[in-house]
């Protein structure tokens, strides 16, 4: 994940696709994706003001204000550490193991460093139901992109 994610880009993402699921369950990718597929965009025809070649966001405690950010994330090897910067330094950490499907409380303010993340699970007795982010792409129909 930390490969793809951050390795193999030059400059950063302007679409997260399926591709992220390649090793996935066959079930569980329908079960996010309605079945379609499509590969991430990277964020390739940049151009800077003075036309230097773009690079890399360095985000940092100064520059998070700076660049209007709202969500960090650091990748752990024991999970996704979530953090919101509006409210935290430093986020709980959500584990690789978590169900995709998890919902979980998208508020700014939950997301404090001395409590768990804040999912809210569904009975063991059923699946999770599918967040609208999950439900099948209409063919035609563009996709959100993601909030960077």
């Amino acid at each position: 994940m930390s490969r793809h994610l951050i390795d193999d880009v030059t400059v950063g993402w302007d679409d997260l696709g399926t591709d992220l699921l390649d090793d996935a369950p066959p079930a569980l990718v329908t079960a996010l994706t309605g079945g379609e597929h499509w590969p991430s965009r990277t964020l390739d025809h940049l151009i800077t003001p003075d036309g230097s070649p773009p690079v890399r966001m360095s985000v940092t405690d100064t520059t998070a204000d700076e660049q209007d950010m709202q969500w960090g994330y650091v990748l752990h090897k024991e999970g996704v550490e979530v953090i919101s910067l509006l409210h935290e330094d430093i986020g709980p950490i959500v584990s690789w193991s978590t169900d995709p499907r998890t919902a979980f409380n998208d508020h700014p303010a939950a997301w404090s460093s001395l409590d768990s993340p804040p999912a809210m699970r569904a009975s063991r007795g059923r699946q999770p139901q599918s967040a609208p982010a999950a439900a099948p792409a209409k063919a035609g129909t563009p996709r959100p992109a993601a909030r960077r």
